[in-house]
Order: structure tokens, then sequence, then C-alpha cells
């Protein structure tokens, strides 16, 4: 594992136990999942690379744009679907036929695969990525090893 890949792993990890709260990111406090992927690049990149807006639970669902998929573009690297790495940014469909809006970050590869997330009526968890999971990934990225 890369040593920025380490850092993010551990950082999220420092998340779990946090209550889900829509549209927070306050590590301890409250966070959902975007929040958790923004916290963890505050403590280990720095400042967040661009404002978020405020977003509703249904979020571009009415319009059908992948507006997550589109900012996780902007700003992470991404990768092959079966290029596995702790670390990885994992981006759900929740739905066939809704958009991509659930986030998580790898916690373990192979058999016993792991990410770290947090989701509605939950805290922040490190859980099994099994097939019902897994089936639901439409794209993989990595943080960036540094800005600029």
């Amino acid at each position: 594992m890369t040593d920025i890949a380490q850092q993010i792993v551990t950082a999220a990890r420092g998340w779990i136990g946090t209550p889900y709260r829509h549209q927070a990111a306050c590590k301890g406090a409250g966070t959902d999942c975007l929040g958790l992927l923004r916290g963890v690049w505050r403590e280990v990149l720095g400042a967040e690379p661009e404002g978020v807006p405020a977003y509703s639970m249904d979020w571009s669902e009415p319009q059908g744009e992948e507006r997550l998929w589109q900012a996780a573009l902007r700003h992470l690297q991404p990768k092959p679907l079966t290029d596995t790495a702790p670390g990885d940014v994992l981006l759900f469909r929740m739905r066939d036929g809704s958009v991509a809006k659930h986030l998580g970050i790898q916690g373990h590869t192979g058999p016993d695969a792991t990410f770290i997330h947090a989701y509605s009526r939950h805290a922040v968890v490190e859980s099994p990525l099994s097939a019902p999971w897994a089936r639901r990934i439409v794209a993989r990225f990595r943080f960036p090893e540094e800005i600029g």
C-alpha cells in the first residue's frame, strides 16, 4: 500500500462511529458519505478543492445528471474497476436507472474486502464489500498523490 493510501485508510477509519447527518462533514459530530470523503481529503491533502453546494436527498435524480461522478472526475484519478487498492474511492449506483450518489473508501482488498462509508440511519462503518455492494460500484478513483 502506498503512503498516501495508508493515510487515506487510517483517516477514514478515524471517522468510524461518526453519526450520519445529511450534508455534514464534521468528524465525531455528523457526516454523510460525501462529507466523509471531504473530511478525509482535508485531513490528508489540505483544503477542499471546491465548495459543495447544498443538496437534497434526491440530489440530481430529477435531472438524471451524474453530478457526483463529474465532481469526482475533476478532483480524483479514475481507475479501472478491477484495479483494486486500499484507499480507493468507490462510487455506487444504489438502484438501476438512478444516478450514482453513494461513496465509500476501500479498506481492505481480496476475499475479505471492506469499505468505509456513511449512509442514512447508520454511523460511519467499515462494511464487508459483499456481492450486493460490489455489483453497485460504477466507478473507482484514487486520491491524487499531491495537490497542484
